[in-house]
């Protein structure tokens, strides 16, 4: 799945403290070559007849924004073609390498991975507490990328992820904040 001659795209934060993210909806990523340069790009890739593969070896992901909602692509996970025409803005999170799969097993099985992302968010949208569903869901990014990548994401994407309001998201985080400042005093 690494060899040469297979076609990737890699839309990276090369740097994430050269280049924080702010908003899905103005993103523009740092490229090279014939990768997407800007997010209209990127949104045309994955609505493509095309299905990629979030590298499963990196620790990197896709926000996706969906109409009412937003998913977690992971490590593994399909993107693009069908199941993302409907996309409307992303955001890479980590060094994101996106991979064409080989043969039509790895697709099967980057849509199970992929499936299984969103049933890991399910899970915690579950929770009946709006601030706890934030926290679970900083807690999964946290255990996963680096705590500066996590506070770099916008509190937009957080709330669409697991449902909340944007304001709950932002509480949750001051509130983490305080308590950190806290327990090091």
């Amino acid at each position: 799945m690494d060899s040469e001659n297979q076609r990737r795209y890699r839309t990276a934060l090369a740097s994430q403290e050269d280049h924080p993210v702010t908003s899905f909806r103005h993103f523009s990523a740092m490229t090279s070559g014939s990768e997407p340069s800007d997010s209209s790009e990127f949104l045309t890739l994955l609505k493509s007849e095309n299905v990629f593969v979030v590298h499963s070896r990196r620790r990197n992901g896709l926000i996706l924004f969906k109409p009412f909602h937003a998913e977690f692509a992971g490590p593994g996970a399909a993107v693009g073609s069908h199941y993302d025409r409907d996309c409307q803005g992303v955001i890479p999170v980590g060094n994101l390498s996106l991979l064409t799969p080989d043969s039509h097993a790895e697709c099967q099985k980057a849509y199970l991975i992929r499936r299984q992302w969103v049933r890991l968010t399910k899970q915690i949208t579950e929770n009946k507490l709006p601030q706890q569903r934030v926290q679970m869901i900083l807690n999964q990014f946290e255990s996963y990328f680096d705590s500066d990548t996590v506070a770099q994401l916008p509190d937009e994407a957080f709330a669409l992820l697991v449902g909340v309001l944007p304001q709950t998201v932002k509480m949750v985080r001051r509130t983490a904040v305080v308590v950190e400042g806290r327990g090091r005093g």
